[in-house]
Parts: C-alpha cells; sequence; structure tokens
C-alpha cells in the first residue's frame, strides 16, 4: 500500500509538469482510487488525454512494457514515456541492497531466487540506460550516483553467489568503469576486495559457511 501511494504522489506531481499540447495517454481501472487521483489532478488542470480502461487479469503488452517492475495501474504515458518509470528506477535501486544481501547471507533456492531477482533488476536498469553514456544522458547525475556505490559491492556477489554480472549486463559494467574514470567517484567508493574481506568476516559472524 506504501508503494502505490508513493506511486501516486509521484504521478500528481508530474501532472504539473504536464503541458497542454503534450500527448496524455492514462493506463487505468475505473474503480481504482490511486487512478481517480490522477483523472481528478488532469481534469483539474484541463488537459485533454486518451483514458485506456486496463483488465487486471489480463494486463495489455503496453501495460507490461510501461510499469514492466510493478504491472499496476495507473500509468501515466507522457510523449511516450511512462511517468512512473523514474519512481521504477528508485524503487529498484532501494531493491538491489536487500537482493544483494541476500545473495550473500543465503544459500540453495532462497540464494537463487536472490541471484535471478538481482539479475532482473539489473537488467532493467541496464535497459533504462541504453546507449547513453550516463542515466540522464551526457553527464553524470543523481542516478548514477545512486547506483554506482553498488559496484564496489559486486565482486562479493559475483564471489559468493558464483555468477558474472558482466556477462548478464556488460553495459552496466562499462558503465560503471566509466564512473570509476571519475576522480570523483574512484575516490569515495571502497576497494571491492575490501568489501570482499568485510563479507567474509560477515558470513563467519553469522555463521554462513
Amino acid at each position: 500500500m506504501k508503494a502505490e501511494i508513493r506511486n501516486e504522489h509521484h504521478h500528481l506531481l508530474e501532472v504539473s509538469k504536464v503541458a497542454m499540447a503534450d500527448e496524455i495517454i492514462v493506463l487505468d481501472f475505473r474503480p481504482s482510487m490511486f487512478g481517480m487521483r490522477v483523472r481528478v489532478a488532469l481534469a483539474e488542470k484541463g488537459l485533454k488525454y486518451e483514458y485506456r480502461e486496463e483488465d487486471l487479469w489480463n494486463k495489455s503488452p503496453l501495460l507490461l512494457e510501461m510499469n514492466p517492475v510493478h504491472k499496476k495501474i495507473p500509468v501515466l504515458i507522457h510523449n511516450g514515456k511512462p511517468i512512473c518509470e523514474s519512481l521504477i528506477i528508485v524503487q529498484c535501486i532501494d531493491e538491489l541492497y536487500e537482493l544483494g544481501r541476500k545473495i550473500w547471507s543465503t544459500k540453495g533456492e532462497e540464494q537463487e531466487t536472490a541471484k535471478k531477482e538481482f539479475i532482473e533488476c539489473l537488467k532493467l536498469l541496464e535497459g533504462e540506460l541504453g546507449e547513453k553514456p550516463y542515466f540522464g544522458g551526457e553527464k553524470i547525475g543523481f542516478v548514477d550516483v545512486a547506483l554506482v556505490t553498488f559496484s564496489c559491492w559486486f565482486y562479493a556477489y559475483e564471489t559468493f553467489g558464483n555468477f558474472s554480472i558482466e556477462a548478464e549486463c556488460p553495459k552496466l559494467i562499462a558503465w560503471t568503469k566509466r564512473c570509476m574514470e571519475r576522480e570523483s567517484v574512484s575516490s569515495s567508493l571502497a576497494d571491492p576486495h575490501k568489501v570482499h574481506g568485510f563479507v567474509v568476516v560477515l558470513r563467519k559472524k553469522f555463521g554462513i559457511e
């Protein structure tokens, strides 16, 4: 419920940035109180939009494409781009910590599930990066700073999870190397081998061997 409320708050803020001439599509479900808020906000601003009713038991390919992580309505599509996407990135980064912790602190099926979900998150982020040098474009920005700090933990995740992030997400690893060329990043991040050593100590402390 909290995630849905955060999602809706984000949508309402974004409505204020939409201009009259912009193309707006709303993927929604009439009984949804969250969708109703978006409709009210759009109406208050006098913005015209195309309304598309979603069957929540048979979700449209467009909904799955525009909101691939949570697959929920409403989605406000502004000039072909989903408003929910920036929130998805933030939530995805937020989830990486817990998934990464599970990779080094669990075994068997639980670890395999964590690895799968971790890679799915990274692939989604890699898709958002696309061919750009940084997430925001030509210059390093907030998303880059928020995500790059995870990269010094990648070696530990790979070692204890027995997998290769580069094999799964080569563009993302190229991006981490690009970020590391910046003195601001390289001087602030911990050495991956020292992080690995820290995790070894943690695993012994918690009896994970």
